[in-house]
């Protein structure tokens, strides 16, 4: 191996460190609710926003975050973005009230839109084709692991209450490993711009970051508020509002400027179909084990160490799948993905007959069973999921790709917890108990199978879609070698 190999992989484990903090940061907040409202006085609505507004202002600066990256060089917005994510941790951990922790939790999700989009366009930009998947696959494993651990991890920063710091130590902790991270960023990361002039599309940053603004504070916001009208008319202002800012970047892109979406990325059938199964997944995995933490918690009453143990074999058997996984990608391609869905399938339809049957004294065999499942079809899709839009992708493209792979991604969570979140909510109805948990989750579980099932069926359009274009392009070889030969 060549010392410029020995540097990419050296950089990989680097820049997903990062990635592990956003997910970390994303999922821990959950099992401190119960300390921020007896400690720092939290009401539902700043919970919600804590929770929310961080996804919220994530997902809403995606597209710039990335666009950024291409102009201005991927090292450098990587910096920039963990110094003032560590920043904005250090913040959230100081907050002395419920305001001030939302205002510095929307700044953590804004800082980390800035550093996310960097991981995926340095390994797209640095990587050889050859070795891309690869270190993609554990580009998957990170972002499984980063949301169980947050669970886990979190439970056990809680319950060991380090320094007396109570709920503060899980922002807190984010120091050490920014510090860390930046140190060995620095000697690592190496320079990458996209070739061109740097050139901001100002109108743009605002039409597709309004809109998806439009679009996503009734998704964070409505269940809780008992989806008011101002929550309907901001959904139903996106899509016009969208439209238009689209129609701005075509024209921007036509005249021969820099838009802030490169739509050209739309003309592959290959990128469209693997925007389609990340959408799918992370609708299902978010809203599945959002439901199934509720029932953990508020229906049966585990606390958040014993319910952050219940996703453990989740969290350790993807990671391991994940490893076997890359080598059986590189034999069967992927078919692996199918086999890696129809797993997860299983591992639902066991969780749904078990609350079917057993209701709220399911077993908790039954759960690790399921959970255990899920951990490895979950490894199995972990290694293809990111690599299967990204494949195709020209290095001066990586930045905005990535972009667009992870506002797809946040957007389908954020709308999967709504959607399957409001329908668990309203079949636990008023006074909710055990059995009614139970009941909640026992559909949210056969909603979250009908997802997973959709996406199965998708990975088997990608397939075709990436056979039928790589025919295409041998047969543009073939032609194009026979022409040379002619003359």
């Amino acid at each position: 191996m060549s010392s410029t190999d020995d540097r990419r992989w050296l950089m990989l484990p680097v820049v997903l460190a990062a990635f592990f903090m956003y997910g970390f940061d994303g999922n821990v907040v959950n099992v401190t609710i119960p300390s921020l409202q007896a400690n720092l006085g939290a009401g539902e609505a700043a919970l919600e926003l804590v929770v929310g507004g961080y996804v919220f202002t994530y997902a809403a600066g995606l597209v710039l975050g990335g666009r950024l990256g291409d102009l201005f060089g991927y090292r450098r917005m990587f910096l920039l973005g963990m110094t003032s994510f560590t920043v904005a941790s250090v913040l959230c951990g100081l907050a002395q009230n419920p305001t001030e922790l939302v205002i510095f939790r929307m700044l953590q999700g804004l800082t980390a839109a800035g550093m996310v989009p960097q991981v995926l366009a340095l390994i797209t930009a640095t990587f050889a084709p050859e070795q891309r998947p690869r270190a993609l696959a554990w580009f998957g494993v990170t972002g499984g692991l980063s949301g169980i651990c947050g669970q886990v991890v979190g439970g056990l920063l809680l319950v060991s209450n380090l320094f007396g710091l109570g709920w503060r130590v899980i922002f807190f902790v984010n120091v050490p490993v920014g510090v860390v991270v930046l140190a060995f960023a620095l000697r690592l990361l190496p320079s990458t711009t996209s070739g061109r002039r740097p050139s901001l599309d100002g109108l743009g940053v605002l039409g597709i970051s309004g809109s998806l603004a439009l679009a996503l504070v009734p998704l964070v916001l409505g269940r809780q508020t008992g989806w008011p009208i101002w929550a309907w008319a901001m959904l139903v202002a996106s899509v016009p509002a969208m439209t238009a800012a689209l129609l701005w970047e075509r024209r921007i892109a036509r005249t021969g400027g820099q838009p802030l979406l490169d739509l050209t990325l739309f003309r592959s059938k290959v990128f469209n179909a693997g925007l389609a199964i990340n959408a799918a997944f992370m609708a299902f995995f978010t809203s599945y084990v959002f439901c199934l933490s509720l029932l953990l918690q508020s229906g049966l009453q585990f606390s958040a160490l014993h319910a952050g143990l219940i996703f453990a074999p989740t969290a350790v058997l993807a990671m391991v799948a994940s490893l076997s996984g890359k080598g059986l990608v590189a034999r069967y391609g992927l078919r692996v993905l199918t086999i890696g869905s129809l797993v997860t399938a299983v591992s639902v339809l066991i969780a749904a007959v078990g609350l079917q049957v057993q209701g709220s004294g399911i077993s908790q065999a039954v759960l690790l069973v399921s959970t255990a499942l899920m951990g490895i079809g979950n490894g199995l899709i972990l290694p293809s999921l990111i690599g299967a839009p990204m494949a195709g992708v020209k290095p001066a493209q990586a930045g905005i790709a990535s972009g667009m792979l992870s506002t797809t991604q946040q957007f389908a969570s954020v709308t999967g917890v709504a959607a399957l979140g409001a329908i668990f909510f309203t079949k636990l109805g008023d006074h909710p108990g055990p059995a009614a948990y139970a009941s909640a989750a026992e559909l949210a579980a056969w909603l979250a199978l009908c997802i997973i099932l959709a996406m199965t069926a998708l990975v088997t359009v990608l397939i075709r879609t990436a056979a039928a274009s790589a025919a295409d392009a041998q047969r543009e070889t073939s032609s194009g070698g026979a022409a040379r030969t002619s003359t």
